[in-house]
């Protein structure tokens, strides 16, 4: 049961940290390009990148470690479900090229910021 505790208290704490980023984020750049959510997505996958090359290669922590801040932190801070609503949201509104932009962006950006975490834990 112990695990549940873990994992929700990350969730809990990496949604307020998306809300408070994201919203931060939106209020610097505005326009109907979804940034923070784009930003967001993208540290999100440098960070699982990240941290799980270094749980699993190159530490061996308390697997409740891994449950809070992968399943839960990160987990509750990226926002992968926001990003396909948003791109549904720009299509639908005849806005095609940002829709088509932000996802292919954040997938591909995304992916290289996975790849770049994993490489800069894996570093000696």
């Amino acid at each position: 049961m112990d695990k549940y505790w873990v994992i929700f208290a990350g969730a809990g704490l990496g949604g307020l940290v998306r809300c408070i980023a994201g919203t931060w984020i939106m209020g610097r750049l505005g326009g109907s390009f979804p940034s923070g959510t784009f930003a967001i997505n993208l540290t999100g996958s440098f960070l699982i990148g990240l941290v799980m090359t270094l749980l699993t290669e190159r530490f061996q922590p308390h697997p409740n470690l891994r449950l809070f801040l992968v399943v839960g932190v990160l987990g509750g801070y990226t926002t992968f479900s926001s990003l396909e609503y948003e791109t549904f949201q720009a299509v639908r509104s005849g806005e095609r090229w940002i829709g088509l932009l932000y996802v292919t962006g954040s997938v591909v950006l995304g992916y290289l910021a996975v790849w770049l975490g994993a490489a800069l834990a894996t570093r000696r």
